[in-house]
Formats: structure tokens, sequence, C-alpha cells
């Protein structure tokens, strides 16, 4: 998909479409950005996350006075180049219908001269590699539906890698490198970032291998912007571009703080605002794919929705935050714990509910087995209800809605 030439969020996968002539910078989606809220802040205190790679405990931070260089050497090795082969099939009619002797006898629109045709559309992107398996880490939209996939590392080796599973409802994918030796990445705790904290965002932007650029975390908890189901990016300022997505967002340690996955631009490049995937929620779709091949998510058993200011004056909720709860699954986990339609979710497992968002991609932290201690108002009173998660139904959510 081309750039679009108004505010858009930009998935950040330089594309190229053979045969075709070019068909833009990213492939992947572009969508409209609306006016987002204030962050918010950075405690992200109760949430499990699995352990698959351990989080990098006392690394001392790299001292300014050393330079970033330090930082970069550290981190860059394990930050590769992915380029993915994806072929599209389209349909095209025959040269015949530019005859006006054929269209006389079998009209403008007769099927049996529309001939199959076969595009090869090559991806660009980056990736991180996190272990010494040679797994590795990059944004679902870099290797979205591709036949082929090829790793170039900073020491100039090529590789093919096989996809070992892809989470779309947060635009990542693992991939695997076999039979080699691949410098390695540490994940650090993106749960101890906060505003102002200096990153480096490491990727290769327009086919540009081993590209640094430097900024500062802008704001965090990002969400409702539409890239994905489930959001919680870590904003920065450090510059990223097309083909930087699936790239490395690394803390004064070296360690992976974030995956970088999309820009806010006008233009397509470039313009300050830019989104990481945090290394917490990596971690979790990581662990659950190598070990199953697939996100394993709890089900909850309920539909929620924003609290409108509409919603907030027929509730007489005041400055309340939260979610509200417009439809519960009478077999699910919260019909069982006695949740209701109308109830309002102030908290899960004490931590604030800031909108619906929030509140869907912390329950998308949890597994089946698990139990969710949720706060909610009804009728203007505070209670508490215990949830254990089960595994999704097959199907829709109620009423065919998104549910949690």
């Amino acid at each position: 998909m081309g750039i679009r030439m108004f505010p858009a969020l930009c998935l950040l996968a330089a594309g190229l479409i053979s045969g075709a002539g070019i068909a833009g910078l990213t492939n992947g989606r572009a969508a409209a950005l609306a006016t987002s809220a204030a962050a918010p802040e950075a405690a992200k205190g109760g949430l499990p996350a699995a352990g698959v790679p351990a989080i990098a405990a006392g690394a001392p931070a790299i001292a300014a006075p050393e330079g970033y260089a330090a930082i970069a050497r550290k981190a860059m090795p394990a930050v590769v180049n992915i380029s993915s082969l994806q072929v599209v099939q389209t349909y095209e009619y025959s040269p015949f219908l530019a005859d006006p002797f054929f269209r006389h006898f079998f009209g403008d629109e007769f099927y049996g001269f529309v001939v199959p045709r076969e595009q090869r559309a090559m991806s660009l992107g980056s990736g991180v590699v996190v272990d010494d398996q040679g797994t590795i880490l990059t944004s679902n939209h870099v290797v979205e539906n591709a036949r082929q996939v090829k790793v170039s590392l900073a020491d100039g080796r090529e590789f093919q890698a096989r996809m070992l599973g892809a989470d779309e409802r947060t635009d990542l994918a693992v991939l695997r490198v076999e039979g080699a030796t691949l410098p390695k990445a540490v994940l650090g705790d993106s749960e101890a970032m906060e505003v102002g904290d200096i990153v480096l965002a490491i990727g290769n932007p327009f086919g540009l291998g081993g590209t640094v650029t430097m900024g500062i975390v802008s704001a965090i908890g990002r969400g409702s912007l539409g890239i994905a189901d489930y959001e919680d990016f870590i904003q920065t300022d450090a510059a990223i571009n097309p083909g930087n997505s699936g790239g490395a967002l690394v803390n004064t340690r070296g360690e992976v703080i974030g995956i970088n996955t999309a820009i806010y631009s006008r233009t397509g490049g470039y313009q300050g605002i830019g989104f990481a995937i945090p290394s917490s929620m990596a971690r979790d779709v990581l662990d659950s794919i190598v070990r199953s091949g697939r996100v394993v998510r709890g089900y909850a058993g309920f539909v929620i929705q924003a609290l409108t200011p509409d919603i907030i004056r027929a509730f007489d909720l005041g400055d309340v935050h939260g979610a509200l709860v417009t439809a519960v699954d009478p077999t699910g986990p919260a019909a069982d714990a006695g949740l209701r339609r109308g109830d309002v979710i102030v908290s899960l497992r004490g931590r604030p509910v800031t909108s619906d968002g929030d509140l869907r991609t912390q329950l998308s932290r949890l597994k089946p087995g698990e139990t969710a201690r949720l706060e909610a108002l009804r009728n203007g009173r505070r209670f508490q209800v215990d949830l254990v998660l089960t595994e999704p139904p097959p199907g829709p959510g109620p009423q065919g809605r998104r549910r949690s």
C-alpha cells in the first residue's frame, strides 16, 4: 500500500512490486490517527510476563561520557535485515478483448477471457535476534503471507528463515534460523522506562542496513491508534522510517525495550513521532509462540466499550475512568463471577483502567487458568469479582462483536 499524503499511521516495511512497477514505500496498512489523550503513567505493576528470554537484571547503564557508540556496538549485531517474498494472485483481461471484433461477439465482460497473473511483492524490514537458537522477533506486517524469508546480518551472512508463528493482534511475528550461530540481543524491561529516557532506534530504513538514530521516550502506554487490536505503545522521537519495522528500540544499557512498528506522518517519512511495541508485550508473544506455535490468551467473556461523555453523564460517574460492560457471555467466566451488562470496570489486579483499549490490552497478557481480579461500579457502589479465565470459544464474540 502506498503512503497516504495526510496524517496517517504508516507501518514501516518498505515494499516493491515486480512486474507492476513501484507500488509504494509501505507494505501493510495505513490508518487515520485520531487525536490521542495524554498517556497513562509508567507504572505497570501486576501483570505477569512470560520468561523467554529473561529480563536482564542489574546491567549498568553506559555512561554518557563514553558516547552512544558503545550502546550501538552492543546492540547492532543482533538487528538483522529481513526481506520477504510474497506472490500475489491477480486477474487481468485477455488482450483479445482489446479487439472490437471479440467484444462484439462476447461482450466487454466475458469472463472466459480473464487470465490469472502472479505479481511478486518484496517487503523489506528489520528483526531482532533474541536467543541462542536463532529466534528472531519482527513485525507481522513485514513477513505476512510471505513464501520466502531471507535474513541478512551485519557481518554479511545471509540465511533462509522459517516462520514459527505470528500474532496479528499485536503485529508481531517470530522467525527462526536453523543451524547457525547468530549474535543475540537482550530483552530489557520496558515497564521500567519513563518519559524522557534516552533511546536508540536500530534498523534498516529504506534497506540501509545498520542505521542508528537517537531520541527519547516521548510517551508510554499509547493506545487507540488503530494499528493493532492490543496497543500499549512506547512513543519516541528517534528517527524511524519505512524499513525500520521489526527493528530494535534500545535503552542506555544496550537492551531492547521495544520493537519499532509504525510512525505518524503526513508525508510517509519521519516527522518526530514513532511507535514501538514494548518488550513486555513482545516477550509474552514470543514465549507463547515458541512454546505452542500460537498465542494463547485467556477469555473473560464480556464485551466492553469506551466511557463517552454521554455515558458518564447518564451513569453520573463524575471523573471515573474505566470501561463499560455492554454484553456478557452467559456461559463465560464473567457471568460466573457475577458481572452484568452496565457494570463499569475501573481496575484490573489493582491497576487502574484508563480506557476500554487499556483493559483489553491488560487482559490480553493473561493466560487461561489465571485469575483476574476486577474492581467495578454498579449503581454507584464499588465491588470486586475474581474471574478465572478460560480458553476462548470458537466463533465471534457476543452478537458478533470483539470480545475480551
